[in-house]
């Protein structure tokens, strides 16, 4: 018995139902439909009011992917992040973002606006993202988290910002930087062990000059601290 080969097989059940022309046409079409909704999409996320909140089918939400304002506001201020409208995103979306999105809008029959983005600063002005996390309102300071892609942040990305948070933990770390300098250094202005009095003398002088060009620094710089900065859409993007 003749053997059978599938792929011509295939070929041939093909040509009865429809042409080669005719398929890839088909195919062409369908892949058309798909790039103008990706432009679609886009184009929603670069624009709208996130003040206007999404309508989401109450049966069909997912609880681990709500988060209200209050808590995306501490990650922000912890690891000093933005929390700012899509459209201030420099940063190309990846496939699997779009694909999300539309298979959320597709499951709660509706269409998603007024988009928000988790990130560091920097990715709101140069092309360079750390653990994006884009967001949809849902009204009330409550979250709908869509997709996160990128690379983590680092372990020491907290601590690192620390003394930024608010004005208060910046004292704390400028005191501290101040008393390390004083025990460092007064040997070398004291060649008997110095009073308190000295001491304080000495620990005042650093802690003045430092918080100086501290100030000095954030001051020509435009840097603000985190906790006013997390929502902002001008320190340091413009």
């Amino acid at each position: 018995m003749k053997l059978i080969n599938v792929l011509q097989e295939l070929r041939e059940t093909r040509k009865k139902s429809i042409s080669c022309d005719e398929l890839f046409s088909g195919y062409k079409q369908i892949l058309e439909q798909a790039d103008l909704k990706r432009e679609q999409t886009l184009e929603k996320l670069n624009s709208g009011n996130s003040l206007i909140p999404n309508h989401f089918d109450i049966d069909k939400i997912e609880a681990e992917h709500i988060f209200h304002e209050s808590q995306i506001k501490k990650i922000c201020i912890d690891y000093r992040l933005r929390f700012l409208d899509a459209v201030f995103f420099k940063e190309p979306y990846p496939p699997e973002a779009i694909s999300k999105l539309q298979a959320l809008e597709k499951l709660h029959k509706t269409t998603f606006n007024g988009f928000k983005i988790i990130a560091p600063m920097e990715a709101f002005k140069l092309k360079k993202a750390d653990d994006p996390l884009l967001f949809a309102p849902m009204g009330n300071g409550y979250y709908y988290l869509i997709h996160k892609w990128g690379t983590d942040l680092h372990p020491l990305r907290k601590l690192k910002y620390w003394a930024f948070k608010n004005i208060e933990n910046l004292g704390i770390a400028l005191a501290v930087i101040s008393i390390l300098l004083t025990l460092i250094s007064y040997p070398l202005f004291f060649k008997r062990p110095p009073t308190f009095g000295y001491l304080l003398m000495v620990f005042m002088f650093y802690f003045k000059g430092i918080v100086g060009m501290v100030f000095i620094f954030c001051g020509s710089s435009g840097k603000n601290f985190s906790e006013y900065s997390w929502q902002s859409e001008h320190d340091k993007i413009s």
